[in-house]
């Protein structure tokens, strides 16, 4: 008689393994001996029944003490034999092979309750309904319970039946050569019923196609790409006693003529004369919610920046505004009249900091 294999070695782990390690352990050694992969390898079966064999006991804290210290001979004297067969391995461990391949052996996973798909709904708004909010309706196509048959797919006074070919697992053995694998039963389409007299509305689906208006409220503060989530807004679920899915409201924000956005705050540029930039002088400026006096300082230079605190856009999180961002170009006069031009002349004579007596003396210092 062969002697068996350590479990530990077989799996590869150590002695003082997690549960999680030792379940990521398994699952990559049964996915690359599963019988699906390796057909007419008895190589590979061995090694897949071996690695299940041992996963069993290590995986099972009383079985693993009894091993621990007793090796494989405590293990044959408290009665544990191992599983039989594949059978009794996908039973065992069903949860492991439906994560990789689609079948396990309890319920099946197209028999679970599955909630309504989410959908997404683009919209864009002004830059103004971005930075003080709005409110919207909008239509939604989507898929609705059928009000006819409630969900159920049965025609009224009708119910659905047990599947006679899975019995009401919605799973189906098929066997390859000495394998014996579950996979969804092509009958109930994994229900584990069906509908002998289909509702006339919904041809036995339970839900049809609608088209539902929904308000959407837009708070003060949204950018281009934020998300709003309408819960239980999305299409209805396969299932009757299913949850709806979600919508999803992307935001998209057009941009503004004046105004440039960046975060909460908002950048305006803003155009005087070099005479106003010299001796100063008060203008009105537009702001998110009117126009608004703006005093200019003397000696005001091109490309300096003033902040207005407090007027710029709401956040989401904490409603505080950010500021209001004021460039200045000056913007310097290209039709004269010979009398302007003839004070402007004698300006610059007067003008004892002009740049050409600057660089004089710069030059003379060198």
């Amino acid at each position: 008689m062969t002697e068996k294999r350590d479990y530990y070695e077989i799996l590869g782990v150590a002695k003082d393994v997690s549960k999680a390690e030792l379940k990521k352990a398994y699952r990559k050694l049964a996915i690359k001996y599963h019988p699906d992969k390796n057909p007419d390898n008895k190589g590979a079966e061995e090694k897949f029944k071996e690695a299940s064999e041992a996963y069993e006991v290590i995986n099972d804290d009383r079985k693993r003490q009894i091993y621990d210290q007793f090796g494989h001979r405590g293990l044959e004297g408290a009665g544990h034999t191992g599983p039989s067969g594949f059978e009794d391995i996908f039973s065992s461990f069903g949860d492991i092979f439906e994560d990789f391949f689609g079948f396990g052996s309890g319920s099946s996973r197209s028999n679970r309750v599955r909630r309504g798909s989410d959908l997404r709904y683009n919209m864009t708004i002004d830059f103004m309904e971005a930075a003080f909010g709005t409110e919207k309706t909008i239509s939604i196509p989507k898929l609705d319970i059928c009000d006819s048959c409630k969900g159920s797919g049965c025609q009224e006074g009708t119910s659905s039946e047990t599947c006679s070919h899975c019995h009401g697992t919605g799973q189906f053995i098929q066997s390859q050569g000495f394998f014996k694998v579950k996979t969804t039963c092509p009958y109930c389409k994994g229900h584990g019923s069906i509908i002998p007299n289909p509702c006339r509305k919904c041809r036995g689906a339970g839900r049809v196609e609608i088209t539902r208006k929904v308000q959407v409220k837009i708070p003060a503060g949204v950018d281009v790409g934020s998300k709003l989530r309408l819960t239980g807004e999305g299409e209805a679920s396969p299932s009757p006693e299913g949850t709806p899915g979600d919508l999803y409201v992307v935001i998209n924000v057009n941009p503004h003529k004046f105004f440039q956005r960046d975060n909460r705050d908002i950048i305006c540029a803003i155009d005087i004369s070099f005479i106003q930039a010299a001796i100063g002088d008060e203008i009105t400026i537009p702001t998110l919610v009117g126009e608004e006096k703006f005093k200019i300082p003397k000696g005001t230079q091109y490309g300096d920046v003033f902040r207005l605190r407090g007027e710029g856009i709401a956040s989401l999180r904490t409603g505080q505004r950010g500021d209001q961002i004021i460039k200045v170009i000056i913007k310097t006069p290209t039709k004269l009249n010979q009398k302007q031009i003839n004070l402007l002349k004698e300006f610059d004579r007067l003008d004892s900091n002009k740049i050409s007596n600057k660089l004089k003396n710069l030059f003379k210092n060198l």
